[in-house]
């Protein structure tokens, strides 16, 4: 398995995706009034500030939610996205939207996840630069990714 993959799914250990999917709105929006305060800081020297992040998760959701139903669809391919080259706009856009945005696909994409069968978490998909992945892989790594990036937002609010 890809180590990142692995990282990330190691946040996630036990616990159940669908709960911390479920849980990572209300958590970001616990910190957003320090994050607001906060939106040009780093938790570390040359990483990402808390309002790229925010926008990220935004745009994950967004690519996440896709890919999902690509699987669904039967789709045999996913197409890759450069979370780098996406992040060039970020500063253009609005901290608040994003959180909203993210808010509302999250949103959306749960009642899709709570309305899969076993069989569909079971569906696979190739990643072009990651090889086969389940559906139900992705959507653990989709929590164990906001895993990660809740854990940077705390640092940044805890100043």
């Amino acid at each position: 398995m890809n180590p990142y993959i692995e990282r990330i799914l190691s946040l996630l250990g036990e616990q159940d995706a669908i709960t911390v999917l479920a849980e990572t709105p209300m958590r970001l929006e616990k910190l957003s009034p320090v994050l607001a305060q906060r939106a040009g800081q780093s938790y570390a020297p040359g990483k990402w500030t808390s309002h790229k992040i925010i926008c990220h998760l935004a745009d994950v959701e967004l690519g996440y939610g896709f890919r999902l139903r690509q699987v669904l669809a039967g789709i045999t391919q996913i197409q890759p996205f450069d979370q780098d080259a996406w992040a060039k706009r970020y500063a253009n856009l609005p901290l608040p939207l994003a959180l909203e945005a993210f808010k509302s696909m999250r949103a959306w994409n749960l009642a899709l996840f709570k309305s899969v069968s076993n069989d569909d978490l079971n569906k696979t998909v190739n990643h072009p630069e990651r090889g086969p992945e389940s559906f139900g892989l992705m959507m653990k790594f989709l929590a164990g990714h906001d895993l990660n990036h809740l854990d940077q937002l705390k640092t940044i609010a805890a100043g």
